[in-house]
């Protein structure tokens, strides 16, 4: 496993999109921090913050100037890719 401490994914354990990336992760051998917005109110609270909206997968990407928020778990996967 590669860990990945600039990257932090929510999500919960039923989406299915979810899923989607949750297993692209398992296979390219990435690791990232686990944010399950069931199971913790704050992860929930900073992504509606962050992005005005609930809805997962999201992957946070940590940059020296700041934070990316990126949706839609084809693009996440396809980033994970590169």
């Amino acid at each position: 496993m590669t860990a990945a401490p600039d990257l932090a994914l929510y999500y919960y354990d039923t989406c299915g999109y979810c899923m989607r990336v949750r297993y692209a992760l398992s296979k390219l051998g990435v690791e990232v921090e686990m944010r399950n917005i069931h199971r913790d109110r704050k992860h929930l609270e900073d992504l509606s913050e962050a992005r005005g909206r609930e809805t997962v997968p999201v992957l946070r990407i940590t940059h020296p100037d700041g934070d990316e928020w990126m949706g839609e778990s084809r693009d996440i996967v396809a980033y994970l890719e590169r």
